[in-house]
C-alpha cells in the first residue's frame, strides 16, 4: 500500500511538472525570426559564458552585481549581443531592485513576449534584432510611463555620450 502512494504521488508530480513545462512560454528565438541569427556555436563564442547564459538561455544575473547598476554618464545601453541601441541614460532610474532600471526603451528597440515560469505570468524583453533575452518589464515604474523595464546588467553595454564640441 506504501509503495503505492508512492508511485501514485511521483506520477502526478511528474505531470505537474510536465504542465508547467507546458504553460512555460517559449523563448522568443523560437517565436520570430530575428535580423541577427547565429548558431549556438557562434553565440557561445562571441558572449562571455554569463552573458550566454542569460540572453540565449533566459538566466539572470544575481541582484546588486552588475557595474551598470551605478552607471550615471550620459549616454546609451546597447544589447550585448548585436550591439542594438535599447535605452537612453535619460530614462535610467534607480528602483531599489538590485538590476538596471529604465521607465522608457529606445523606439523599435525591444520586443515582449508571455513568460509563464515560476507559476506566474510576466512580460518577457528582448531584443528586437537578435532576440536576446533582456530583462522583463513590470508596471510599477515612475511617470510618465509607469513601467519598471528590469534588465540584467549583463545583456546590455554602455556607451557614453561623446562629449560636444564647443
Amino acid at each position: 500500500m506504501f509503495d503505492r502512494r508512492i508511485l501514485l504521488t511521483s506520477v502526478a508530480g511528474l505531470f505537474s511538472f510536465a504542465g508547467f513545462r507546458w504553460l512555460r512560454a517559449t523563448p522568443a528565438e523560437a517565436a520570430e525570426k530575428f535580423e541577427i541569427e547565429k548558431t549556438d556555436a557562434e553565440w557561445r563564442a562571441q558572449l562571455t559564458p554569463q552573458q550566454y547564459e542569460i540572453l540565449r538561455k533566459e538566466g539572470t544575473e544575481r541582484p546588486w552585481s552588475s557595474p551598470l547598476l551605478k552607471e550615471h554618464r550620459k549616454g546609451i545601453f546597447a544589447c550585448a549581443g548585436c550591439d542594438l541601441p535599447l535605452f537612453s541614460s535619460d530614462t535610467k532610474f534607480e528602483s531599489g531592485t538590485g538590476w538596471p532600471s529604465f521607465y522608457q526603451p529606445l523606439e523599435n528597440a525591444v520586443g515582449t513576449t508571455s513568460d509563464r515560469s515560476f507559476g506566474m505570468v510576466r512580460t518577457e524583453v528582448h531584443c528586437r534584432r537578435c532576440g536576446g533575452h533582456l530583462g522583463h518589464v513590470f508596471d510599477d515604474g515612475p511617470k510618465p510611463t509607469g513601467l519598471r523595464y528590469c534588465m540584467d546588467g549583463l545583456a546590455l553595454v554602455f556607451h557614453p555620450a561623446t562629449p560636444s564640441a564647443t
